[in-house]
């Protein structure tokens, strides 16, 4: 299976700043997650599915009140169970946030199941990406 790129809107508003008036990290992080989980989620059940950790979630830059990100999420590799995603959030065509979140395959007792789902690179940038999360889980060295 290729990855497919879900999207997700957000206006920014009052409500979601920090101190310094541009978007808090905490919220950034809640919508990067949820971002994540829509992707792992259209490949099985969301009840299966839980969060272990997000890998690298780097910020490039602040976003300020009024502007409108997009969140492009994708399953990008599988293991046996877990689901790999990548998570861009960009503001104005403008990366500003990148990284990456492992979930878990799990059954209803919350113990890791095999979800039988395998993830084909479909461009260099996929393939890029695997490589750039092989690197961030330790299993090829740098």
């Amino acid at each position: 299976m290729e990855p497919k790129t879900f999207t997700t809107h957000r206006l920014i508003k009052n409500e979601d700043l920090n101190h310094h008036g541009t978007l808090y990290a905490g919220r950034s992080a809640e919508w990067f997650v949820e971002a994540g989980f829509i992707a792992a989620a259209n490949l099985t059940k969301p009840e299966n599915i839980v969060c272990l950790k997000i890998h690298g979630m780097t910020f490039i830059r602040p976003v300020h009140p009024g502007e409108i990100i997009v969140f492009e999420s994708r399953i990008i590799m599988a293991g046996r169970s877990a689901l790999h995603a990548h998570v861009r959030m960009l503001a104005k065509d403008e990366s500003v946030v990148d990284g990456f979140i492992t979930f878990v395959h799990v059954d209803h007792e919350g113990r890791a199941r095999p979800h039988g789902i395998t993830i084909s690179p479909a461009s260099p940038e996929d393939q890029a990406l695997q490589e750039q999360l092989r690197i961030l889980l330790g299993t090829i060295s740098t």
